[in-house]
């Protein structure tokens, strides 16, 4: 991508995304994601209906009169995104392509994530992991992630999830919120690895994918491409069975997907590339609010 054409994106993604963060997401975010505990702040006298459970007996004894820890909410986290920059993110016959909505997604959660105060990190993998960025605070730090996210070139093609949740799970010691933005079209076995990823940190799954990903045309002979593999070959759409086929695989692949994210209790929020994201946030942040 040229330099001018890249820094234009950058900074329409930018003005997009934060303005999504602060004027939508912050109250929804900061409700969705709690922190990691509550801290001491201070004592006080104690006053009529507080719990006695937080008397703070040696300062009562001093002081002759009772007095309560008062404790808040320790807010900062680590958000870390998992992003799939595999070759079938280029992929876009309907609304725009995949990897222009994963960035934006990725965008408003880093926006998101620094207007709570929370440091963002960034891990894109194909079927091997591309490139590590260590969770940091600031503006610099999210515009250099929304560049990565629109001119980063991966040395693979393929995708293999479970990869990432590995080299995840290892490099991040301390819990995290972290989501992981795919199109999950994977057929790697990444249960087990999602499972342990899990049980360590809070994950959430956003499926980003194209409706034709979903069903062919009847548009008669179509010469395909597999993004992943290269592999070129003619199909006859007009076949009712190579359409029921590729219906079947898709439908397939949902069932998968559900069905793996409820056994690991992550949260999976799916969303097309010609639908508004915002509102599958939303929803997202939502439920797990009331949760």
């Amino acid at each position: 991508m040229e330099a001018n054409e890249l820094i234009k994106k950058v900074r329409k993604i930018d003005i997009k995304t934060r303005g999504l963060s602060q004027n939508i997401f912050a109250g929804e975010y900061h409700t969705a994601f709690k922190g990691r505990g509550m801290m001491f702040s201070e004592v006080r006298e104690y006053q009529y209906g507080d719990d006695i459970r937080d008397i703070d007996w040696n300062v009562t004894a001093r002081h002759n009169h009772p007095y309560v820890k008062v404790f808040e909410e320790e807010r900062e986290m680590t958000v870390m995104l998992l992003v799939d920059v595999s070759r079938s993110r280029l992929f876009g016959a309907v609304g725009e392509e995949k990897m222009e909505m994963i960035a934006e997604i990725a965008a408003t959660l880093a926006y998101s994530a620094i207007t709570n105060n929370d440091k963002i990190g960034v891990i894109f993998f194909s079927d091997k992991i591309e490139k590590f960025i260590p969770p940091k605070k600031g503006k610099k730090h999210i515009l250099l992630i929304i560049r990565e996210l629109l001119d980063f070139q991966p040395e693979s093609r393929g995708t293999d999830i479970s990869v990432a949740l590995r080299y995840f799970t290892d490099a991040l010691k301390k819990r995290t919120t972290t989501f992981l933005i795919s199109d999950f079209i994977d057929d790697h076995d990444y249960s087990r690895a999602l499972q342990i990823a899990s049980n360590k940190h809070d994950v959430i799954a956003i499926q980003v994918y194209d409706k034709r990903d979903t069903k062919l045309p009847d548009v008669g002979l179509m010469r395909i491409e597999d993004l992943e593999s290269g592999e070129l070959r003619w199909i006859d759409t007009s076949s009712r069975k190579v359409r029921n086929a590729f219906s079947k695989w898709w439908y397939n692949l949902q069932q998968r997907l559900t069905e793996t994210m409820r056994k690991s209790r992550v949260d999976l929020a799916s969303v097309a590339t010609d639908e508004d994201f915002a509102k599958s946030l939303m929803q997202l942040f939502r439920k797990r609010g009331l949760r």
